[in-house]
């Protein structure tokens, strides 16, 4: 499904260079973070990702995140973590850091999400730092689902909407 997804938007950006469009961003939110940087780590003509809501481990989001314990409950006494990430490593933003060097990125997280756990977006910030991988960041006063809501919707889409007027 993750790979299904990457090509579908790789398509639909060759589609828009095709029809002369120069300026390119992507925009994904929560699961949708992930297979942004995914595409946009594989597809050149992406000028600039928006990553809403992140972690640097698809695996680590299912194992610890509230809105994914059922999916934990079913894989637990089969596969421990380490395994689980290592199995999906593929389809994490992780091992492709370095492939989004030359765009523009945003990253957002939300400070009391327990979805995508706090620890995790502040795991990948701290690894975009290190790396020395030019971001902007902004952290939301909210959850996961509470961005959704009046007056956290309209900052997150605003802080979206800013970055990729500017970027683009």
């Amino acid at each position: 499904m993750c790979r299904q997804a990457v090509l579908d938007a790789r398509r639909a950006i060759a589609w828009l260079a095709r029809e002369g469009y120069e300026s390119i961003g992507i925009l994904g939110t929560s699961l949708g973070s992930c297979l942004s940087m995914l595409t946009a780590a594989h597809e050149p003509l992406v000028k600039a990702a928006a990553l809403n809501h992140i972690s640097p481990y698809f695996a680590d989001v299912v194992w610890e995140g509230l809105s994914t314990a059922h999916v934990r409950h079913g894989l637990e006494g089969h596969i421990d973590l380490d395994r689980l990430r290592r199995i999906w490593l593929p389809i994490s933003p992780f091992p492709y850091l370095d492939r989004v060097r030359n765009k523009r990125i945003l990253l957002i997280y939300a400070r009391y999400d327990l979805t995508f756990p706090v620890r995790l977006s502040r795991m990948l910030v701290d690894e975009f730092r290190r790396r020395e991988i030019d971001h902007d960041l902004h952290v939301l006063p909210c959850g996961h689902y509470s961005t959704g809501v009046t007056p956290f919707k309209w900052i997150d889409g605003l802080t979206l909407c800013r970055f990729l007027n500017r970027s683009l």
